[in-house]
């Protein structure tokens, strides 16, 4: 199989990458860097590394020629919640830059499409179980990162009406593992614990899973994959005061003790962010990301476990794994002792 992937670099495309190559796939990664790509990656004959980014398709384009499928893991998340109206770029990049790869992928012959969507596109609202049949809620309204992927599944709908070429949808849940080098959410979470820089924990509820799981799941919907269906990639719901136990266990740095209720965080949340509109910065702790930890059910992934045979280890693996990895490849971005404390949000 030749494979073309999208976001190579980050967390998700860097391990489905890794896992096609051990699998003898050949790939060809699209990245913003190639020294970062080299760096991430390493070299294989069989991996092709192409300069791009999702701003530009017309420019790479050509590079998923005679691909059998497309595995596309970008999209524009690490920024949207900082300061300024973020929204334009998230509906170029997450919603007409979606559309537009899918078209040039079919008309340059690419047979299958392999799409990561957001598990962030499921309403949680009733609590319980959820599965791809929830309809979305409120939050994925207010919170315009998910509001975006949910707008892309819309218009990958009214696509797949006009185009033939098959699109499998992946909706993982909270994604942690190693080689999260941007960092994600997960990854600067990891690094402020490791760092000692969260001096309390917020209330709240995560679906946690590792990358790797996703990313085997995602091959396995090349052969499996139902077209049009959405496959939710989701391990076990945790507290964040579970995750911040577990990656207790595994580092051997203490866990904050302090714990901060949910009204108390929203209170701190919208001081934090009126105090940088005056100042002029970006937020230590954002209310949509406050609000986000409390809209979480139990995401079911029984389809993908029966129709791709999705498995998936321990969230403890994941978590000492990621650790591992930043205390092996980044260890200058461990033990800074006069960064500012942070609170522990998704």
């Amino acid at each position: 199989m030749k494979a073309f992937v999208t976001g190579s670099t980050g967390l998700l495309g860097s391990n489905l990458v890794k896992q096609l190559l051990e699998q003898g796939h050949e790939v060809v990664a699209l990245a913003r860097s190639p020294q970062k790509a080299a760096q991430l990656l390493g070299t294989s004959t069989r991996l092709r590394v192409v300069q791009g980014d999702m701003e530009d398709i017309a420019a790479f384009a050509h590079a998923m020629q005679d691909s059998d499928v497309l595995f596309h893991t970008a999209a524009y998340f690490r920024d949207y919640f900082t300061r300024g109206d973020h929204w334009p770029m998230l509906e170029k990049i997450n919603v007409t830059g979606t559309i537009d790869l899918l078209t040039r992928a079919e008309q340059l012959g690419v047979k299958k499409a392999i799409y990561v969507s957001s598990s962030g596109v499921i309403g949680t609202q009733d609590g319980g179980t959820v599965d791809e049949s929830s309809p979305p809620g409120p939050l994925q309204q207010t919170n315009l990162y998910f509001k975006s992927k949910v707008m892309a599944e819309q218009r990958l709908l009214e696509w797949m009406k006009l185009h033939s070429m098959p699109v499998v949808q992946i909706l993982p849940g909270w994604i942690w593992g190693p080689s999260d080098a941007a960092p994600t959410s997960a990854g600067q979470l990891a690094l402020d614990f490791l760092n000692r820089k969260l001096p309390a924990v917020i209330e709240g509820r995560v679906n946690v899973v590792d990358a790797r799981d996703v990313t085997q799941a995602m091959i396995a919907a090349v052969e499996r994959g139902r077209n049009g269906e959405r496959y939710i990639i989701s391990n076990r719901l945790m507290t964040l005061a579970e995750v911040m136990k577990t990656l207790a266990q595994v580092s051997g740095v203490a866990a904050p003790r302090g714990y901060v209720p949910y009204r108390m965080a929203l209170l701190m949340a919208y001081a934090s962010e009126a105090m940088a509109r005056l100042r002029g910065n970006d937020t230590l702790i954002t209310v949509q990301g406050v609000r986000t930890l409390q809209d979480r059910a139990t995401l079911s992934s029984a389809r993908a476990v029966r129709e791709l045979g999705a498995t998936f280890r321990p969230v403890e693996d994941t978590l000492r794994d990621t650790v591992a990895w930043y205390r092996a490849n980044q260890p200058e971005k461990i033990g800074n002792p006069t960064a500012k404390p942070q609170m522990a949000q998704a």
